[in-house]
């Protein structure tokens, strides 16, 4: 399905600017709370965007002052005290790590406050780049609950243990300047530069082959915690060699030989 195609949303924003595609969560009055519905919205519009060819990056943000400041206690949490299931309505989430692992590079552009589910969906991203106005938490022990969406594998990976520790078990906020020193943060960015900020780095990821750039995130994702360096080696080697034979291999070597840039997406249409 072309992206211009789409369905319309309720609960998130979406658009295209060139080659990437902007999600922006859209609840702006409770702080972009995490619901169900927009957690099916966002999977819906990144599997569009994976579907379109000419879409070679995504970008995540937040609308108004807050990214995403967790789940929303009503739609979520009350609603499982009073005896009702939010998972079991309408049709099975997705599972969102895969999606995210699987999909062509994705940007999280922090905006506001990022809490709970809003900070644990953004950690499989690509890269994470946050406002100087964002503010982070791992809250989930204050609530009487615990993390989920593997982000106690990524907090490790990208905090470091002690770190992951202190963020999970105090619960406690921290500002963008903290989480950016700690490794949560890649880029630390000006409030009035993040979209731009993050724009010109999709700009760049979405120059280069969507397939490599694709099979690239396989690799790390499955690699990235490997210690087994021979098992490692192999997933290359067998990547590798899908790589060598691919039309964007051979576009990339002719356009280099011939002193011009390359035309990914013609190869690969050519290549389909």
């Amino acid at each position: 399905m072309c992206i211009r195609d789409r369905v319309d949303y309720e609960q998130i924003r979406f658009e295209t600017r060139k080659a990437v595609g902007l999600i922006t969560l859209n609840r702006p009055a409770r702080l972009n709370a995490w619901t169900k519905q927009m957690s099916n919205e966002m999977s819906h519009a990144i599997g569009v965007c994976n579907d379109d060819p000419e879409i070679g990056a995504i970008v995540i943000t937040g609308e108004g002052r807050g990214f995403c400041a967790g789940a929303d206690i009503e739609d979520s949490f009350k609603a499982r005290l009073d005896g009702a299931d939010p998972e079991a309505e309408g049709p099975p989430a997705t599972n969102w790590v895969q999606l995210v692992r699987e999909s062509k590079p994705i940007i999280a552009a922090v905006n506001g406050a990022s809490v709970g589910v809003g900070a644990t969906f953004i950690l499989p991203a690509d890269v994470i780049i946050a406002s100087e106005q964002a503010k982070f938490a791992m809250a989930f022990v204050k609530m009487g609950l615990v993390p989920e969406l593997a982000s106690s594998h990524f907090l490790v990976a990208r905090m470091g243990f002690g770190r992951a520790n202190e963020m999970c078990l105090t619960g406690k906020l921290y500002s963008a300047a903290e989480a950016h020193e700690m490794g949560l943060v890649d880029r630390l960015v000006p409030h009035d530069e993040l979209l731009d900020s993050a724009f010109a780095m999709a700009d760049l990821m979405a120059a280069n082959p969507s397939t490599q750039a694709r099979w690239i995130k396989q690799l790390l994702t499955a690699n990235g915690s490997e210690a087994d360096l021979n098992a490692a080696m192999t997933r290359e080697g067998e990547m590798l060699a899908k790589a060598f034979v691919s039309p964007e291999h051979k576009e990339a070597v002719a356009a280099f030989l011939e002193k011009r840039p390359p035309d990914f997406a013609a190869a690969a249409k050519a290549g389909s």
